[in-house]
């Protein structure tokens, strides 16, 4: 956008996002966001992020939550070079089968077009690949020395893919809209985030045009080594932050619930509604991700909204995140938790008086294998780190820690983290109720952690013990009071 647009357009845009499982359900997404009856023809002054289909980016890169290998795993693996080439093909053919679905109801040559347009980026990608295997036979080529590039080039594969598509399709449907990459694939120079952005924005009118972008941006320095799987949600701020948004809005396949309906049942979860950036660190930091903090961060500071949509529901205001935004009673706005949680305890007798130094060889030792600290706890001799890691990294922790400290006991256990969250939680009595209601549940407490701040109570828990938990603490302060609205059910 030019100045002028900008400053006609300030305050009138959206900055909308829309995730992998709604958009491997286009037909929903056009008519509930797109081309919403409810928008009576005003399809513009809008941007759109979109994320790549549902699984696609696991076979790029390797499984979100099971670890699987994709290409990219299989590839910086080096021991079978052939892995990773039937990975590829396996690839090609789930894009070739997403692209028929898509493409059903259009002529074949706009099929064949989608085919061609994806299929010449795979072609590019795969002889990277090959010449790179090549390249690194030769003793003075480090395959590590690639191994970043490689996987940010992977990675922006799937989100061209559903934004080339996604401005096809719409165009194909009368709506003017605009494929904007901003993987820099062709590109011979190097931006930042920012001026990649602010490049890719500038001849834009978004009175008549309706810009559809990649969820993966090119830039100095590489998006995935900062954000690692979160970079589309940064994407998705930096163009509102940059664009001046009106609101930012981000459409799931499911609504921000006080908990999830699969396990409190969906007659008893409701959409929170509104809550804050507060809490939606919190919910972050346990894995149920409403945006990436570090994405939040840059909203947050320009104090622009950020709404969570439920795809399925367009005429639902979903939840409203906003900077300042306090419940009008102190309530339990949501119940979470998260499974697949290690505890690393490190008890020595000598650690008394020397505790700050104990702490800081376990937080190097966490930072070298790149493990995520989801809470801790201490007191005189001994340090509890929970950490969101696998097996194979917690014991590479534990044997560096016991190698620092041979005299330490340090033990691990799998554990569970079940949460109460709210943007007041200055309930009297509210811990006494919450351990109460696991108790009556039949659930051992392991550890709690409460702060001065009072937006969150986290209870450490035996993993077999989450669903129970979730359940309990969720009837108990959240379906008695009403979600929050102090009046007691029958």
């Amino acid at each position: 956008m030019t100045d002028a647009q900008a400053s006609d357009t300030h305050l009138q845009h959206t900055v909308e996002k829309i995730g992998g499982t709604s958009m491997s359900q286009f037909d929903a997404v056009k008519k509930n966001i797109f081309m919403n009856p409810a928008l009576q023809g005003n399809y513009y002054q809008r941007i759109f992020v979109v994320s790549a289909y549902s699984g696609i980016t696991n076979m790029l890169l390797e499984h979100k939550k099971t670890g699987q290998p994709g290409i990219f795993a299989l590839f910086s693996d080096a021991e079978e070079p052939q892995s990773w080439r039937d990975a590829m093909a396996a690839v090609r053919t789930r894009i070739l089968e997403i692209n028929s679905e898509l493409f059903a109801d259009q002529k074949e040559e706009h099929l064949k077009d989608a085919n061609d347009f994806i299929m010449g980026r795979l072609d590019d990608a795969e002889h990277v690949l090959q010449d790179v295997s090549s390249l690194c036979q030769h003793g003075h080529f480090a395959l590590n020395d690639y191994i970043q590039t490689i996987r940010e080039m992977l990675a922006s594969l799937g989100e061209i893919h559903s934004a080339y598509n996604t401005s096809r399709l719409l165009q194909l449907n009368g709506i003017n809209a605009r494929f904007v990459d901003l993987s820099g694939w062709a590109s011979t120079q190097q931006y930042s985030l920012d001026e990649n952005i602010s490049h890719a924005f500038k001849d834009i009118d978004l009175s008549t045009e309706l810009p559809v972008t990649t969820g993966y941006s090119h830039c100095e320095g590489g998006l995935m080594a900062i954000f690692d799987r979160g970079y589309s949600e940064m994407i998705f701020s930096r163009i509102a932050v940059l664009t001046g948004a009106r609101e930012a809005i981000i459409h799931k396949e499911f609504h921000l619930s006080s908990a999830d309906p699969g396990v409190v049942g969906a007659d008893n979860a409701v959409p929170i509604g509104r809550t804050n950036y507060d809490v939606a660190d919190q919910l972050a930091n346990l894995g149920m991700e409403a945006i990436h903090p570090r994405a939040a961060k840059g909203l947050r500071q320009q104090n622009i909204h950020l709404r969570v949509k439920n795809t399925f529901e367009p005429e639902h205001g979903g939840t409203l995140i906003t900077r300042d935004y306090v419940s009008d009673s102190a309530c339990v706005e949501i119940i979470a938790g998260r499974i697949g949680v290690y505890a690393i305890e490190l008890f020595d007798q000598d650690m008394v008086g020397d505790l700050s130094h104990y702490e800081k060889q376990f937080l190097a030792q966490i930072t070298r294998f790149k493990a995520q600290v989801i809470n801790k706890d201490l007191n005189a001799n001994t340090i509890t780190h929970y950490l969101s890691a696998n097996l194979k990294t917690v014991k590479r922790i534990q044997a560096s820690l016991g190698d620092l400290f041979p005299g330490a006991e340090i033990n691990v256990r799998k554990v569970c983290i079940v949460s109460a969250i709210g943007s007041d939680l200055k309930i009297p009595g509210m811990l006494a109720r919450s351990a109460q209601a696991l108790a009556d549940a039949g659930v051992d407490i392991l550890g709690v952690h409460q702060c001065m701040r009072q937006v969150d109570i986290q209870f450490v828990l035996d993993e077999e013990d989450y669903t129970k938990a979730i359940k309990a603490m969720h009837k108990q302060l959240v379906e008695v009071y009403n979600h929050g609205r102090a009046i007691k059910l029958a």
